[in-house]
């Protein structure tokens, strides 16, 4: 059975039995979510309008895949209800964190309430396809 989980509702992040673990112990910072066909995907970076640094609020776990045995770490995007202006790529988007709380966050001092505040405005760029390629220099 294989499980799509690359997105984690803000609503249920926190008592989902797929989750909750990770919300308590293992939080991560996400700087991009890539869009497209599967063939061609555009990692697209999506900032605050004023140009401060911001990024998606995500969880981490480690599992060990059954069929290889080996320890597999994949990561989430927690998302909420999307506002107007990101309502045009999905109808969810994920939760923003600010610079000044990626440490609260990360460190489990923040809680969910900080991923429902209203995000700031908005604005998309496009970066290049090699941040995900694995030993680029």
């Amino acid at each position: 059975m294989k499980l799509a989980t690359f997105k984690a509702w803000v609503e249920a992040a926190d008592t989902s039995g797929m989750f909750k673990s990770s919300f308590r112990n293992r939080r991560c910072i996400i700087f991009f979510e890539w869009t497209g066909d599967k063939r061609d995907k555009t990692p697209p970076d999506f900032s605050a309008a004023d140009g401060e640094l911001m990024a998606f609020a995500g969880l981490w776990d480690s599992w060990k895949d059954r069929e290889t045995g080996k320890t597999v770490t994949s990561c989430t995007i927690i998302v909420r209800e999307a506002d107007a202006w990101s309502a045009k790529y999905h109808d969810r988007m994920p939760c923003m964190l600010h610079s000044r709380d990626f440490d609260g966050w990360l460190d489990g001092r923040a809680e969910r309430d900080l991923l429902m505040q209203p995000p700031r405005e908005l604005r998309e760029w496009i970066v290049s396809k090699r941040v995900n390629v694995s030993g680029y220099v």
